[in-house]
Parts: structure tokens; C-alpha cells; sequence
């Protein structure tokens, strides 16, 4: 079976032990059996389509991957975090986005929807420009890194995320 992976997913078939697969940010345009891309990504060609924001989702696809591809020598996946979920459900943060939405909750804060009070408001860096810019000046608010400005490893891109959550959040007095 000939396989395709969108950059940001080569990682997670490396990880789930699929050695053989071409990278193309346009799988249709290739003469692959599969695709293997990102959740919010749109092919004509039969596809799998996987979401790599939390720890727990990256485990999951990588599971996936191995179950769909019949990978089975290769270790299991582990992760350690050490959230404090019970201190953060005190934190409300109001979210515009649904992959920071993935995050925000897995990391145990309080989601809040836009007519509710909030501590802080975290926002993907590509929306910089559709908030105001009396919300951009203040301490509590967070711009979270996305696409070229995050890595393609999607440990690495979570690992990221949510050690700058915790820095800006967590580690404020």
C-alpha cells in the first residue's frame, strides 16, 4: 500500500513505526493508495485523518496508525506531564480556537464561552489581526504559535504549547 503524509503528520507514522510513505503537502497530487493528514484537512483520495494537539491525541494516532497499518513491534508510546489539574480547573480561559480549545481542557482549566468572565483569553497567532488591540496589551492574554512558527514534530509542537500556557497561566502569582 502506497502511503502519503502531510509534513505535519510524518512524525507520528515514524513514531508508530511506518518506515515506508512520501511527504507531500498535496496528497492528491500524488498517486497514493492513502493519505495520512491533519483533522481540519480536505482530500478527495481515501484518507486518515488524525489530530495531534494534545499528548493524549498524539498517542491515540499513533495507536491508530499502528492498528490501521497492522504495526505491531514497536513500544508502546508514554507521555509524563505534570499538570496540576485540580489547581488549574480555578483558572478561567475563554479560547478562540478549537484545537487550543483541545489543549486549554486537557491541561484541566476552565472553559468559559464569550459572554462569561475569564482570567486569561488564548488565541492562535494567525487571529492577531480580528482581536482588538486594547485585549493584545494586556497581561492576560495569550498568543499561542501555529503553523510555521510551531515545529512539525507534534510532541515537540505540544510540548511548546503547553509549557507556554503554563508559563504565562500557571506561573502567574
Amino acid at each position: 500500500m502506497n502511503i502519503v503524509a502531510t509534513p505535519m503528520c510524518k512524525d507520528v507514522l515514524e513514531l508508530a513505526g511506518i518506515k515506508k510513505f512520501d511527504i507531500s503537502s498535496h496528497p492528491d497530487s500524488t498517486d497514493a493508495d492513502i493519505a495520512v493528514i491533519l483533522s481540519e484537512t480536505n482530500t478527495v483520495m481515501k484518507s486518515v485523518k488524525l489530530k495531534l494537539n494534545t499528548f493524549s491525541q498524539i498517542k491515540e494516532s499513533v495507536e491508530m496508525l499502528q492498528d490501521i497499518f497492522e504495526i505491531n513491534e514497536v513500544e508502546k508510546l508514554s507521555f509524563k506531564i505534570n499538570i496540576n489539574k485540580l489547581e488549574n480547573q480555578k483558572i478561567k480561559v475563554r479560547v478562540y480556537s478549537n484545537f487550543l480549545r483541545d489543549i486549554v481542557e486537557d491541561m484541566g482549566y476552565s472553559l468559559v464561552s464569550q459572554d462569561q468572565n475569564y482570567d486569561y483569553i488564548v488565541y492562535p497567532d494567525y487571529m492577531r489581526n480580528k482581536l482588538s488591540d486594547i485585549l493584545l496589551t494586556r497581561d492576560n492574554v495569550v498568543e499561542i504559535p501555529t503553523h510555521k512558527k510551531a515545529p512539525e514534530n507534534p510532541i515537540k509542537r505540544a510540548e511548546m504549547r503547553y509549557k507556554l500556557l503554563e508559563k504565562k497561566i500557571c506561573m502567574k502569582p
